[in-house]
């Protein structure tokens, strides 16, 4: 049995040349005494739950549990992925609303302010964007609540929504707040797991997290339990919702594990994110557990999970979706190079008879659509083994 330590890292303590109280939209720097990287104040002054009021959280932020005092953090700061960030709206572009912790996407104006997190974004169908290493002038890449600085953008799309950080939220003992201090527990993953099946695919929007939904709810009609995860990708609450929706009694992600995305993480922090969540479901009394691998089998990120120990240790399953048959082949054929067998193909593709019967025909597998994986019979099939 694999044996994982998936305690996350703590932050290291983090101080700042200045510390501002925000009254009002008025900034008013306290100035104090510097101690190497540390900096004392006179009289440290916070943000309370009244000044806070009205200032919306993004999804990403959910799992925080945010102090009645804070302290706004600003200057000689170098942001870490995960830190919450104060900002304000500075122009509207592809973004027009932030998801809300509770779902719900609430419409920005210039000049609002919101609170959301440092993140990397990677998404051929929008933005690719890295954090960046100081507190000027940035974009909200993704409405689940990521500020970073885009780097390239697709053409199809505006330009993104830019925001101006007004400073790091921080603790009273002046510790920035960060997702991964609130990351849920890395229990040790059960040796009675139940099965696992996983949703991997050739890239965005080739309909794995609809595979994935149909999949659970052909389960939950079985009389099945179902736990679901979303293990990489960029933190927003869409792909949750959809789980939830299709009967999965509890659904994580990466940002339940404190990233608010993946993207350029380390191949063992990859790995670390998916055992996390696996065994979190695994102490949940689940009858089978469903996991979601965003993007393609090309993206960084994906393809060292695909590969790693962990992960070909405890998939049981493997759902692959496709846009066409080229993709299907392509995929199945990779994924075998990595030691990966695939039980069934699935996702948009099988939106077309025709590109059903070329896929079905070129791999040899079930090619099974909305309607089929929807079905308790085809749930039980593939707990017998017979798919």
């Amino acid at each position: 049995m694999h044996s994982f330590n998936t305690g996350m890292e703590i932050l290291p303590k983090r101080g700042a040349a200045e510390v501002y109280e925000i009254a009002a939209h008025t900034v008013l720097p306290l100035h104090g005494v510097s101690r190497g990287r540390f900096e004392t104040v006179d009289c440290p002054c916070v943000l309370t739950a009244e000044r806070l009021t009205g200032i919306r959280r993004s999804f990403t932020t959910r799992r925080v549990s945010m102090p009645e005092k804070m302290l706004l953090i600003q200057d000689n700061v170098e942001p870490r992925t995960g830190d919450l960030v104060l900002a304000v709206v500075t122009a509207i572009g592809q973004h027009t609303r932030l998801e809300l912790p509770e779902g719900r996407r609430s419409q920005l104006y210039i000049g609002d302010e919101i609170i959301v997190a440092y993140g990397h974004r990677y998404a051929p169908d929008q933005f690719e964007a890295e954090a960046p290493a100081d507190l000027s002038e940035c974009h909200l890449v993704a409405a689940g609540g990521i500020a970073s600085r885009l780097l390239s953008k697709n053409s199809k799309i505006k330009n993104p929504t830019r925001i101006k950080p007004l400073g790091l939220l921080a603790d009273m003992d002046r510790h920035p707040l960060n997702l991964r201090d609130w990351s849920i527990d890395g229990r040790s993953i059960p040796q009675q797991l139940p099965p696992v099946l996983v949703v991997a695919g050739t890239a965005m929007n080739a309909g794995k997290t609809t595979t994935a939904a149909r999949l659970i709810k052909g389960f939950q009609r079985a009389g099945k339990r179902v736990g679901a995860a979303k293990v990489t990708g960029t933190g927003a609450g869409g792909d949750i919702w959809q789980m939830k929706d299709a009967g999965a009694v509890e659904v994580v992600d990466f940002t339940d594990a404190g990233y608010a995305s993946t993207y350029l993480l380390a191949p063992q922090e990859i790995e670390k994110v998916f055992l996390r969540l696996l065994s979190y479901l695994g102490n949940l009394n689940l009858d089978v557990i469903v996991i979601e691998v965003a993007d393609g089998l090309l993206q960084a990120e994906t393809a060292e999970l695909l590969a790693s120990p962990g992960f070909s240790f405890y998939c049981d399953k493997l759902i692959f979706s496709a846009s066409d048959a080229m993709g299907a082949v392509a995929g199945v054929q990779w994924l075998q190079t990595k030691g990966l067998v695939v039980s069934a193909i699935s996702g948009s593709l099988t939106a077309s008879p025709l590109a059903v019967r070329e896929t079905s025909s070129a791999t040899g597998l079930p090619v099974l659509g909305k309607k089929e994986l929807s079905a308790p019979a085809t749930a039980l099939t593939l707990l017998d083994g017979q798919i």
